[in-house]
């Protein structure tokens, strides 16, 4: 299948820096960009058309395949930006743990890590021998977009929830047993996957990718004690090693840790939907951007709904350094004249 080039309505004019980055970078824009969580998806009837013909890893494991899917909301919506269609637990399969994916039963490690020896066959991992068809994708999407693309990877407390449970969890028993009854062991697998994680990423910015995001989708499973303890190391060890391109980090459950959040050492934080986005604002300090956060369920009401829920958002926010996006990823149920209307909102949308 070969990409063609989107109809992005947020193509940035030659000679002018993207929405994107100047938002990124703090700087005066007069509207914020707006991109959505997976936004390549589910939800989409032409992301449904490709995976009735082939599974999900092998999407993410085709660069020509995972950049059309990229692609495919840049041409319906016209986002600022797009982020890589990947998966969060490439890495783990680069460092030997065999990954599948159950029909509705998500992610599932059927050999998991759960003690020392475990811990000492995974492998390190080269992202350019490993992961070759994510740095591919990013550069051909790239060429194609005609807007920024992000790359993005799972942060390591996140990804050793999935390693140690093996399977998705609401209470993640098995890592915090490990965490709590072998903290040695567990540091040991917490410094092993912020090293992979961050090259992972840095291999991202030099294939091209304009911004990288950290998905710490779990953390908001920890206390804030365990998470300054274990999730906020992780992350900045992660982050340390990535230079070159904007490094933004997001949570679930975010507000519990934002008088830390400042400590992993990103350029940016992305806020969901339970936390008051000025009130961040406030903590992490006016100068840091912010990225956020509609709660992704109002993409099911109505259209006035939506353009206010998405004005009062930019208007806590404020002028400079936020990129507009949902509180977390898009749900595969959500309407498409959801989107549509908060995309518009977003773009009618104008400081003066």
């Amino acid at each position: 299948m070969s990409p063609s080039k989107p109809q992005a309505i947020g193509a940035t004019p030659p000679g002018e820096t993207p929405l994107l980055l100047r938002a990124l970078a703090g700087e005066p824009v007069p509207r914020p960009p707006v991109w959505m969580m997976r936004q390549a998806g589910r939800f989409l009837p032409e992301y449904r058309e490709i995976r009735s013909k082939v599974s999900f890893l092998d999407v993410c494991h085709n660069a020509d395949l995972a950049c059309e899917v990229t692609l495919q909301p840049l041409r319906r919506f016209g986002f600022d930006a797009g982020i890589i269609f990947s998966d969060i637990l490439l890495p783990l399969e680069a460092m030997g743990r065999k990954l599948e994916f159950g029909k509705g039963m998500g992610p599932r490690f059927p050999d998991p890590v759960r003690t020392a020896s475990d811990i000492d066959s995974l492998k390190p991992i080269d992202p350019v021998r490993d992961m070759p068809a994510v740095l591919r994708a990013i550069q051909i999407t790239r060429e194609a977009s005609g807007v920024p693309i992000l790359g993005f990877a799972g942060a390591p407390w996140t990804l050793a929830c999935y390693l140690v449970e093996g399977q998705g969890s609401k209470n993640w028993i098995e890592p915090k047993r490990m965490m709590m009854n072998d903290p040695a062991s567990f540091q040991r697998l917490m410094d092993k996957l912020a090293d992979a994680v961050g090259d992972h990423l840095q291999a991202q910015v030099e294939a091209g990718a304009d911004a990288v995001q950290l998905f710490d989708t779990w953390a908001g499973a920890l206390s804030p004690e365990d998470f300054r303890r274990w999730a906020l190391p992780a992350a900045q060890r992660a982050l340390s090693r990535v230079k070159g391109a904007p490094r933004l980090y997001f949570t679930r459950d975010t507000a519990a840790f934002l008088p830390w959040l400042k400590d992993i050492g990103a350029d940016a934080y992305g806020v969901d939907w339970r936390t008051d986005i000025g009130r961040a604002r406030e903590v992490l300090g006016g100068a840091m951007p912010v990225q956020g956060n509609l709660d992704p369920i109002a993409l099911y009401g109505p259209a006035h709904d939506i353009r206010a829920r998405v004005h009062q958002i930019i208007k806590r926010a404020g002028p400079l350094g936020h990129v507009f996006n949902l509180g977390h990823g898009i749900t595969p149920q959500t309407p498409i004249s959801g989107v549509e209307a908060a995309v518009e909102a977003v773009r009618s949308w104008q400081w003066t």
